[in-house]
């Protein structure tokens, strides 16, 4: 099926650049694209890399037999060895997934300066001194606020419908919102304070809980982290963890008369939550791995730093679901065309605190080492999120945010 879909998409391309009177190219097809990935299909953020990778190949003309995939790889020395497996089948672009993976694939990059390689998420490539590493992330901090307008909307409706029990609310009368985050990152931490904002945004006046399972895919934790979250009295239990667990804890929680709906991540929830699902945060990410693979196909350097997000379709939310609140379309359209047009910053310093204060300046550290690298990420009234780096570097704890159990 797989095969299937990736001749209907070369067939698609062709067959419009034909239209339009373009001559169409076939690329190079003894290059080769080696995939290392910290799950497989079952895994929400993998299968998004899966399909973005599949469609970028049908795209650019990469035979899918050219692509070399290593799934599930733990990130220790395992990732170096899958890397180096797949330099010696001769790929010339190596591509890893998970933030874990980032000095094993910084290691290979060092031994093998023949071959490109790329960690998602990663922080190290424009420091590395390597030209042929590099780091990508999209924006999805910007799907992330956009969800947030969602449940924001949702915690709306719910207060007018009356329908909410003093549980759901903090002793300043805020309503509760929880959070399953996998790791007290910076990515992590940046995708859940996004998501507040958002709600903030239409609904002022909440507080999130988050609560962290310390894996980025476990289906037991993710659910008891949900659980936990709702007994606590949240209403809307957002992630940033990449299976089911949580959406169907939400829904089964919903089922047994418990007021709570889900925000996923990666994929499409309604498989698993039909009633509870509101929307799901996603990445676009064949539009990275087109530009990527088109760099390969053409002898030039993978760009260092890659982020974009709405402005480019590399970030989007999921179709919405069947619970939420009126006017929800038009809303996410209104804040979509705001951050296109760059009038909306999601982290613009005058809708947050910090100790009661808003910021002004913040140093973000460009390498983990604190030393002379340093650079401002607050300027012209916003923190500039994924424009020093790819990856995200939003680390603040804002007030109106509890962690739980960060370890």
């Amino acid at each position: 099926m797989k095969k299937l879909i990736s001749f209907l998409l070369v067939a698609v391309m062709v067959l419009s650049m034909t239209a339009c009177g373009t001559e169409a190219t076939t690329a190079d097809e003894s290059v080769k694209i080696g995939v290392i990935l910290v799950g497989d299909e079952n895994e929400g953020y993998t299968y998004s890399h899966i399909e973005g990778i599949q469609q970028a190949a049908a795209a650019v003309g990469i035979p899918e037999e050219n692509i070399i995939w290593k799934y599930s790889v733990p990130e220790d020395e395992s990732c170096y060895e899958a890397a180096v497996d797949l330099v010696d089948q001769g790929c010339t672009a190596i591509f890893s997934n998970s933030y874990g993976h980032q000095s094993f694939v910084q290691q290979a990059a060092g031994d093998y300066p023949e071959v490109q390689f790329v960690a998602m998420t990663g922080d190290t490539a424009a420091n590395s001194g390597l030209s042929n590493f590099s780091n990508a992330f999209t924006s999805v901090y910007e799907s992330r606020y956009v969800s947030g307008i969602v449940a924001g909307l949702k915690v709306a409706e719910l207060v007018d419908a009356g329908v909410l029990a003093d549980e759901n609310f903090d002793a300043d009368g805020n309503v509760k919102i929880g959070y399953v985050g996998a790791y007290p990152y910076a990515e992590v931490v940046s995708g859940y304070t996004a998501f507040f904002l958002g709600i903030k945004s239409v609904y002022e006046n909440v507080s999130m809980e988050v609560t962290y399972t310390n894996s980025w895919f476990d289906i037991a934790a993710e659910g008891e982290a949900a659980n936990s979250l709702m007994a606590d009295g949240c209403v809307i239990i957002g992630q940033h963890a990449d299976s089911t667990g949580a959406p169907t804890a939400v829904e089964a929680a919903l089922t047994a008369g418990k007021v709570a709906y889900s925000v996923g991540y990666n994929v499409d929830m309604t498989s698993v939550a039909p009633t509870a699902a509101l929307t799901s945060a996603s990445n676009n990410w064949s539009v990275y791995y087109t530009e990527a693979f088109q760099a390969v196909l053409n002898g030039e350097k993978i760009p260092t730093n890659w982020a974009k997000g709405y402005a480019d379709n590399a970030v989007a939310i999921t179709a919405l679901g069947a619970s939420c609140a009126e006017g929800t379309q038009e809303n996410v359209d209104a804040a979509i065309a705001a951050i296109k047009d760059g009038s909306l910053h999601v982290f613009d310093v005058n809708a947050f605190t910090v100790g009661g204060e808003h910021l002004s300046t913040y140093l973000v550290d460009m390498d983990g080492d604190f030393e002379d690298d340093d650079e401002e990420a607050i300027w012209d009234g916003y923190f500039h999120e994924s424009e020093l780096r790819a990856a995200p570097s939003f680390d603040i704890r804002i007030d109106g945010i509890t962690e739980l159990s960060a370890e």
